[in-house]
Order: structure tokens, then sequence, then C-alpha cells
């Protein structure tokens, strides 16, 4: 505890670091307060029948999207799209990035081919944004809350030309803009703040549920006959060694020994001999170096047939979509196990670029011992890579199915959802990001101060 608070006060004292953590939460307020605001014509007080019933006969699935966008789904507030479209767009643009010769040239054009990408993704974002908010306004005026002239959650009759038209136009335009000002509000987390902004979006919206996760859980094992406090205190344990098992796989490192030569002169024997030193170093590669995109990937695969699968005529397709809607179901864990295996190896071979590794390496005097500069020194990097990056893709994927397999075992279905899956590893890695750049902040603080005292010591 003394620790934490020491630790707590070098970090306050700090103004810089202070600035950013102040600012990051401000932003994130802005974001939680957003969730709250209703769309136009819809009366927040006749809703709230909307929410109870889709908190308990929703079968996992439209929670996940709900989580995603911090309650705001369930709502219907300007936010309701969350930052799920982005994601989207995202996905796409990767997938074309490895099939258009053009976009893999801007990949490779650096920070200038980067911006190119990314002003790409937020007009797709915005096309996809116009695909799905007449789809949501249409689940909500007819599945969600079907209108009917004694359902108070509407101010305006819908059933008027002039005030249906008003409420689409106006519903699309401002669901639209609720996921740009996301996306805005995660641009200026990164650049002011402190962590990643759209992760940390993400992350406040599960954390948001969490209280009436937990609040049910106890409440349910309280009751006569569900196993008092012992299974309780059970479940608790089993959830941290979870946690513990998660920080595990995403901090799991593979050391590759590097050594550099560098050349120093004799200066002391007055000779313009060169004197040859080695320094041993290593190239750390993660055994999830795609971190927890490959689940957020995935999940976004497995709603995106949710928007649609309502609307579709076909019986018999319609009946195939609903099979992968239950995410306590066989299906779906099967499917959402092989798109995150998948996935851990997609996301990991764009974001380790083993050939450009290989030329740094070798451009700076480095190289692997026994392995020759140049393409074998890249074939090694992808081969350790690979052999690492399986077992790490096969423990995400046992961690995604994991609320399934306990509510299996008897956990309430909200509090079950945080047993593993995207909410665990968003949380755990989000976390273990910030502390990072916090430590980084700190060690440059501190590397700072002891600069300043060896200066001083020297001038006097």
């Amino acid at each position: 505890m003394n620790n934490f608070v020491i630790s707590f006060c070098k970090i306050w004292n700090l103004k810089e670091l202070r600035k950013k953590i102040i600012i990051t939460l401000g932003l994130l307020l802005v974001y939680r307060f957003g969730a709250y605001i209703p769309l136009p014509g819809v009366n927040p007080l006749g809703i709230s029948d909307f929410i109870d019933k889709f908190n308990s006969g929703s079968k996992g699935l439209m929670q996940i999207l709900s989580s995603f966008t911090g309650g705001a789904f369930n709502r219907a507030s300007v936010l309701a799209l969350g930052i799920m479209p982005y994601i989207s767009a995202s996905i796409i643009i990767q997938l074309m990035c490895i099939i258009i010769p053009s976009l893999q040239r801007l990949q490779r054009d650096g920070e200038s081919g980067r911006k190119q990408i990314s002003f790409i993704t937020r007009w797709l974002t915005v096309g996809i944004c116009l695909i799905q908010a007449p789809v949501y306004l249409v689940s909500l005026t007819q599945q969600f809350i079907p209108f009917s002239s004694s359902n108070m959650a509407y101010l305006i009759d819908l059933n008027s030309f002039y005030g249906k038209s008003m409420f689409w136009i106006i519903g699309v335009m401002i669901l639209t803009s609720g996921t740009l000002f996301t996306m805005w509000l995660g641009d200026k987390i990164t650049d002011k703040g402190i962590g990643n902004g759209i992760s940390l979006i993400i992350m406040s919206g599960i954390i948001a549920r969490f209280p009436d996760a937990i609040s049910k859980e106890i409440l349910s094992k309280l009751e006569i006959g569900n196993g008092g406090l012992v299974i309780l205190l059970f479940e608790f344990l089993l959830w941290l060694l979870v946690i513990l098992f998660s920080v595990i796989i995403i901090q799991a490192v593979r050391k590759i020994p590097v050594q550099y030569v560098s050349h120093y002169k004799s200066l002391s024997l007055g000779l313009d001999s060169q004197l040859i030193h080695k320094k041993h170093q290593y190239i750390p590669l993660k055994m999830t170096s795609a971190g927890v995109m490959p689940i957020i990937f995935s999940q976004a695969i497995m709603l995106f047939p949710l928007t649609f699968s309502d609307h579709i005529k076909n019986m018999k397709l319609r009946n195939f979509f609903h099979l992968f809607q239950d995410i306590y179901g066989f299906w779906y864990n099967l499917t959402i196990s092989i798109l995150v295996i998948v996935f851990t190896f997609f996301y990991t071979a764009i974001a380790i670029p083993v050939n450009q590794m290989a030329d740094d390496l070798k451009r700076n005097g480095g190289h692997i011992p026994r392995i020759k500069p140049g393409k074998e020194t890249a074939e090694y990097i992808d081969h350790v890579l690979s052999i690492i990056t399986l077992p790490g893709a096969i423990l995400l994927a046992i961690i995604a199915i994991l609320p399934s397999i306990v509510f299996r075992m008897g956990l309430n279905q909200s509090f079950a959802l945080f047993y593993g899956g995207t909410s665990l590893l968003i949380v755990v890695g989000v976390i273990l990001d910030i502390s990072q750049q916090v430590n980084i902040y700190l060690l440059n603080y501190h590397y700072d101060g002891l600069m300043m005292m060896k200066y001083r010591s020297n001038y006097k």
C-alpha cells in the first residue's frame, strides 16, 4: 500500500504526466456523458423497459455490442454505433492492403503512407455508418422498441410522413456524427493523453458494466441454494487466476540474441588501429505480438451478420445466422476460435516486418549468432515467430471461449463475460500498456534528474 501511495505521488508530481492523465480522464468523461444522450425524438424515460428487456433477454452477442459502445447501443444514444464501424473499416482496409498493390505501396511509404491509409479508413467508416445507422433505426422502431400510439418511448409521431422522415434523416446524421466524434476523442486521447485512445474508449465502456455484473453475481450466489460465500470466493479466486494467466500470455517474450560490432580507436597508445568490441543485445518477440486485436477483429466479424440477419427474408439463411448469435452455443465458440487463430497469424504478419528487421540489423552492424545477415536472418526470425505464435493463438482462442465455459458452470451471464474473451483481454492489455508508458515517463524523469546532479557535481 505504501508503494502504491509513493508511486501515485511521483506520478502526480510530474507535471507533464499529470496533465496527460487529466486530459485522458476528461475526454473519457465526455464520452461517458455522450453515451446517455438519447437520439432526437426518443424519450429517455420511455426506454427503461427496453433496457431491462434487453439485458434479461439477450443471448450475449448483443451484450458484447452494448459493452463495446458503453451501453449507448441499448439506450438509443447518439453514440449508439460507438467505435465499431471504425474497427470494421480498419479490418477491411488491412485485408485490402494484402490484395491491392497500390495500398501495399502506401504501407511501405512510412508516415505519409500511413496518413493516406488512415484518411481512406475514415471515409470508409462514414460509408459503413451510413449503412449501419438506418439498420439500427429500423431495428429500434420495429424490433427493440416497436412504435405504437400507446408507446411513450418516442416523442414524435412515426406514422406521419414528416415525422418519420425527420426521425430517419436526423437519426442517420447524428449516429454517423456520433461515431466520427468518438473517433476524434480517440485521436485526441492518443495525441494529448496517455495510452491508445480507441482502446481506452472501448475499455471505459466495458468497465462501466462491471459494477452491475459483479453485484448481480454476488446477489445470485447469496440466495439460498446457490452455494453462498464459499462458491463466491472460489469464483473470485478463479477469476484472479484467469487475469494472471492473461497477463502472462500478453507479457510472454521470446528473446533472440543479437551481437553488434563497434569500432573504437586506440587513443591511449597513440595508434591508428581499431579495437573491435562486441555488444550483446536481443530482439524481443512477444508470444502474442498481435495483442488483443485478433479477438476484437473476430468479434467485429461475428457482430456484422447480426446487423442484417433479422432483415433477411430467406428463413433458412436467417436461421443459419441465428446459430451464431448465442455466444454460449457450440457453433459460435467454434467459429470465434478459428477466427482468433487465423487473425493472430494474419495480424502478426502485418505488425512484425521481418524483412525490415533483418535489413536494419545488417545496416547497423548487427547479426544473430550462427545466422547469416540478410535473407537467412529474415527467415530465421519468421520461423521463430511462427513457432511462438501458434501456442499464443491457441491460448487466445481458449480465453475467447472461456466466458461460455464458466457460464455453463453456473456463473451469471453478465459476470461470465468478464471471465475472458474480449472484455478481459482489452482491460488487461490496456492497463498493461498504460503502466508501461507511465513507467517510461518516470524513468525519463529520474534519468534527467541524475544527469542534472552529475552536471552540477562536475561543474563544482
